[in-house]
């Protein structure tokens, strides 16, 4: 028979945490009710945490390697051109908020921790600016391929346009929220193909 998998309770813990706290955000989301919903006793969660702010850096770093994960799977498709992982990423951002069973409340935890805490605690910030880097670096990577591919205009600035592309794409993912619809990301994305892109 075989042995019983032990349970990553500190695992489960970030796991649920990241679901109330994207739907809630971070000062709503209370420790007793995560833990509640993990089936852990409340004696436990300073075993595994000293602090609700370690609590959140943990939640932030887990969303933050998954999304990361979901980035390159697109921009680093060997087999398509530049400019279409690109497409191909902004459509599947936009067919995933269409797709939310809770009419696109989500948005990006990165993105809605920052509005909302980015004023109140410098830790959290400093954390949240360091994985926007990360993004933007994916971002130009992609734009200067697409510049050596000839996709785009040899005078492109890939940095900055990375920045327009992640502060639209944020600012449309806010938008998608308050309309329960994703259509503001599919104008961002037709824009930016239309217009800056060219």
């Amino acid at each position: 028979m075989a042995a019983m998998e032990k349970r990553d309770t500190r695992n489960d813990i970030i796991r649920i945490g990241m679901e109330l706290i994207a739907t809630q955000g971070y000062s709503a989301t209370g420790i007793g009710a995560v833990l509640q919903e993990a089936k852990v006793p409340k004696g436990s969660f300073y075993h595994y945490f000293p602090s609700k702010e370690e609590f959140g850096l943990a939640v932030i770093d887990r969303f933050a390697e998954g999304y990361e994960r979901y980035l390159c799977s697109f921009l680093q498709e060997q087999r398509v051109s530049p400019l279409k992982r690109l497409r191909n990423y902004l459509n599947a951002v936009a067919d995933a908020v269409s797709l939310e069973e809770n009419g696109c409340v989500r948005g990006c935890l990165i993105g809605s921790l920052g509005q909302e805490l980015a004023a109140q605690n410098e830790t959290f910030r400093l954390r949240l600016e360091e994985i926007f880097a990360s993004w933007l670096q994916c971002l130009a990577a992609n734009l200067d391929q697409a510049r050596e591919f000839g996709e785009v205009d040899s005078a492109l600035d890939s940095q900055s346009m990375a920045g327009v592309l992640l502060s639209g794409l944020q600012g449309a993912l806010l938008r998608a929220k308050v309309q329960r619809s994703a259509q503001p990301i599919r104008e961002l994305t037709d824009t930016l193909f239309s217009r800056l892109l060219v």
